[in-house]
């Protein structure tokens, strides 16, 4: 959490100068700087116009503004760059502001491709290879996290994204954290928790917490985790709180707390009550303690939180800061296999410009 804290107290000082420069930039137009000859006062005002549609983005999040404030005013200092370079080269002063013209074009098709992304869903599949012996040779997961039910998905959208999972015919399914937030309702919550109960799988479907479904802040949303526990156990959505499932023989998962939660086992106590022969599937909402998951012996590790960097380049950002050991995919250590999903949603922010959202398809062999 201290992490996204920090990131959004940099976004908020961006957004704050952005608007100050932006303020600048679109004075520089020629028909408000003929204006402004005239009447000085006016063109300023006239350049309030723009901030007025860049408020409406506001009935979304106060986040989603700072956002498009924020790549508005680096793609526009990029611009005014470039152009006073090659001006200078040229030796010709500037005439026409093209420039601002292209950023905003430029802007609206980069986010729009990121809404785009936030709200489409895909498919993204992975085979995994393992010596220990699988029931039927085979098995299937399918993994989603990060749904922050409200945001792209509501009750509904999730529910029919959950008809696209069933025609996987997964053995099992796997939530792997952030499956609501301080936003969502519980008419969402309750219609998704239903959803999930109507997966018709081998094995059953397995539940881990993020850090947003606890909620952080008490009274916000109109249900508490008590309340999310119970709509998931009544749909037979098996709930894993530090705890190990043996799923069917051969086979256990490992449902580890969030980071963020107390007193979460270190990876070595859940080693000592799991056979080394049989396969082990560990969810791990956050992807940050990746040497001890290997040391320990995990055959695979399925985890969310990053959101695949959500906005390029911040999934890079959190890298850099050691907040994560992954961002996105599919890596190995040893002989445990990593895989992080972007998520079949996003927190706060409607695009995903580094990203898309998805759903996992985990097919295991022998």
């Amino acid at each position: 959490m201290s992490f996204w804290l920090i990131l959004f107290a940099i976004l908020l000082i961006l957004a704050i100068s952005g608007t100050i420069y932006l303020f600048t930039r679109f004075h520089r137009f020629s028909f408000i700087e003929k204006l402004g000859k005239k009447h000085k006062l006016l063109s300023w005002l006239v350049c309030l116009i723009p901030f007025g549609g860049l408020a409406c983005f506001g009935f979304i999040n106060y986040f989603t503004v700072i956002v498009v404030l924020i790549h508005l005013m680096i793609f526009w200092l990029i611009a005014d760059i470039i152009a006073a370079i090659i001006r200078k080269a040229a030796k010709k002063k500037r005439r026409l502001y093209i420039e601002g013209a292209a950023v905003v074009l430029f802007t609206a098709v980069y986010l729009a491709v990121g809404w785009y992304n936030a709200h489409t869903v895909k498919r993204t599949a992975y085979e995994l290879r393992t010596d220990k012996p699988i029931a039927g040779g085979s098995l299937r997961i399918v993994g989603i996290a990060d749904s922050h039910l409200g945001i792209t998905l509501d009750g509904e959208d999730f529910a029919r994204e959950m008809e696209r999972v069933q025609e996987e015919k997964p053995d099992i399914v796997v939530v792997a954290g952030d499956f609501v937030d301080d936003d969502s309702c519980r008419a969402d919550m309750v219609r998704s928790c239903k959803a999930l109960g109507q997966l018709d799988t081998k094995y059953g479907v397995y539940f881990i917490f993020g850090n947003h479904d606890r909620g952080y802040y008490k009274g916000y949303r109109d249900f508490n985790v008590s309340d999310l526990c119970r709509e998931l156990e009544k749909n037979g959505v098996t709930v894993l709180e530090d705890e190990t499932a043996e799923v069917t023989e051969g086979f256990n998962i490992i449902g580890r707390l969030d980071k963020n939660d107390e007193g979460r086992l270190e990876m070595p106590e859940y080693a000592e009550n799991i056979s080394p022969a049989a396969f082990s599937l560990v969810l791990d909402h956050q992807p940050n303690d990746y040497a001890k998951e290997a040391e320990a012996g995990a055959d695979l590790v399925f985890s969310g939180h990053t959101h695949g960097g959500h906005l390029w380049p911040s999934g890079y950002v959190g890298l850099l800061l050691g907040a994560n050991d992954f961002v996105y995919g599919h890596t190995k250590r040893d002989n445990t296999d990593f895989i992080v999903t972007s998520g079949i949603s996003g927190w706060a922010i409607p695009f995903k410009t580094g990203t898309c959202s998805e759903y996992v398809v985990i097919d295991v062999k022998n």
